[in-house]
């Protein structure tokens, strides 16, 4: 094995491992959990945070 065949290999798992964050990420288990997270900037603005719920709320 030389270091040509090493660093192919490494390629090889880290493209697997980016697949595999990303089924992570967009798997639809995740959704409810991400919306939440995607607030948290807003949790101190109680009145953005609720013009932005009903925003989202209204586009699906």
């Amino acid at each position: 094995m030389d270091i040509g065949t090493l660093r192919g290999l490494g390629t090889v798992v880290i493209f697997i491992a980016f697949i595999g964050v990303l089924i992570w990420a967009y798997g639809g288990k995740r959704k409810a959990r991400f919306d939440e997270d995607a607030m948290l900037p807003f949790a101190d603005d109680p009145e953005a945070a609720k013009r932005i719920e009903q925003e989202s709320r209204s586009k699906q």
